[in-house]
């Protein structure tokens, strides 16, 4: 079994050479050998064997593709904890809309992927599970929040996971492990039931290793419920869109988004990455100055998560990630006056993006600001020698979840120490087809599938 094929191409080969039981029973195999070091899965699925055998006597669009899902999204009958203690034996008693789509076109769901504590930072570790190894350096980290589907692919043990993305969640480890990862357009994929953290932020998508992969599932995963009130109708084949040719853009590209710090070398690896671009149009290097968002950020999850705590709040503190306890106290600081300062401060940051957006098709940045960094550091203290603030190592993917924009990471390549680089390329609002077809276009003059992690045969 080759396990770093496409989903694409296994869905093919499942609807013709291969039987889904046994592809299922390889990879659960694959994941008992490599799990116990990288930590990505924390619940499999007993029952995957059996409900693949089911999907071998159906004509469904997957036909029993294994998929792993993020472990704050709801599975029903399968426990869903949050990574946190709080929700240690928390068992839902339905799916959640992007699961029971993807059960419903013919996917098997292998087990359930580490993340951390609800999901609230962009380093993968927990009090319940600890942390996910990077597979391309297990001293180093995956990034996060969903770290663990990342290293579950980037590692072979599945082909593609769930993922979902209220500040950078997806693209940031997608960058850490070189893979693809969409933060579709606020909506485009229904997210319910979900807890009332990162309020108008949060978009559900996937890590996978392959463009075409993630299109397929969108296609499968997109369009209105009317569970969740923003959801979007659908309107295009996302397969189909990435088929169309490419050219004659206008592409915007910006290291630092006026405010960011970046270390020098992921920066000239992502110009690199940035000058295959012009065989697409005319790409253009700009100053722009947007308004760091990065309080903003911090103000409006503290505040959430403490009023979504409730009474259980002090409970909680006892038992919580314990770097989370300096983030909780700065509540005691904040009100609903700061909270809806942040509203503005969006607009602020809209109208700066808008004048990017008028004149180009497309803003490409770094999707991270250093490459991966070691395990026990929930991020930097300084880039290139220059002190930074908490957030200052991830300060280009927030600022498109205020903005609701599709955003992809992409390979970009790797640094001299061998870790993996992503580039960012942003697309106007609803524009996900748009956004897929350039890193389509990409991945085709410069694919990343053939390197694979050291530690991996």
């Amino acid at each position: 079994m080759d396990f770093w094929i496409s989903a694409s191409e296994l869905v093919e080969r499942l609807k013709s050479d291969l039987k889904a039981s046994e592809v299922v029973e390889m990879y659960i195999e694959r994941i008992r050998e490599l799990n116990p070091k990288i930590n990505a899965f924390i619940t499999i699925n007993e029952n995957a064997v059996k409900e693949a055998r089911e999907v071998e006597k159906e004509d469904k669009p997957l036909a029993g593709l294994p998929i792993a899902v993020k472990d704050n999204v709801e599975t029903k009958g399968i426990r869903t904890t949050y990574a946190s203690k709080l929700y240690e034996n928390y068992i839902p008693q339905e799916d959640a809309v992007i699961v029971e789509r993807l059960k419903k076109a013919g996917a098997v769901m292998i087990g359930k992927t580490n993340l951390p504590e609800l999901g609230l930072i962009a380093y993968t570790d927990s009090p319940l599970f600890g942390p996910t190894r990077n597979p391309w350096d297990l001293e180093r980290t995956v990034g996060g929040s969903s770290g663990g589907s990342a290293a579950a692919v980037a590692a072979g043990m599945i082909p593609v996971a769930t993922g979902n993305d209220g500040g950078g969640s997806i693209r940031i480890p997608a960058t850490f492990c070189n893979l693809f990862g969409l933060k579709p357009t606020f909506g485009r994929i229904p997210c319910h039931p979900s807890m009332p953290i990162f309020i108008g932020l949060h978009s559900e998508g996937f890590l996978t290793r392959y463009v075409e992969d993630t299109a397929l599932l969108l296609d499968l995963t997109a369009g209105r419920d009317e569970r969740d009130m923003h959801s979007l109708p659908k309107h295009t084949s996302y397969v189909e869109a990435i088929k169309d040719p490419v050219d004659g853009l206008r592409i915007a590209f910006s290291p630092n988004l006026g405010f960011a710090v970046v270390d020098p070398e992921v920066e000239g690896i992502v110009r690199n990455a940035v000058s295959k671009l012009e065989k697409f149009g005319e790409v253009e290097e700009v100053d722009i100055n947007v308004p760091n968002l990065e309080m903003e950020l911090i103000t409006k999850v503290v505040l959430e998560v403490t009023t979504m705590m409730g009474e259980k709040i002090e409970e909680w503190k006892k038992i919580a990630y314990p770097p989370y306890l300096g983030f909780m106290a700065l509540a005691e600081s904040l009100s609903y006056k700061e909270y809806i300062k942040i509203e503005e401060r969006k607009m602020e940051l809209w109208k700066a993006l808008n004048i990017i957006f008028k004149e180009y098709d497309f803003l490409v940045t770094p999707t991270v600001a250093v490459p991966p960094f070691k395990l026990g550091d929930i991020g930097v203290s300084e880039i290139d020698g220059k002190p930074v603030t908490p957030l200052g190592w991830m300060p280009f993917t927030y600022p498109f979840n205020f903005t609701s924009q599709p955003a992809a990471s992409l390979p970009a390549g790797f640094t001299k120490d061998g870790l993996p680089v992503g580039m960012q390329i942003v697309g106007k609002r609803f524009k996900d087809a748009d956004v897929l077809r350039i890193s389509k276009a990409y991945q085709d003059i410069n694919p990343w599938q053939d390197k694979k992690p050291f530690d991996q045969p």
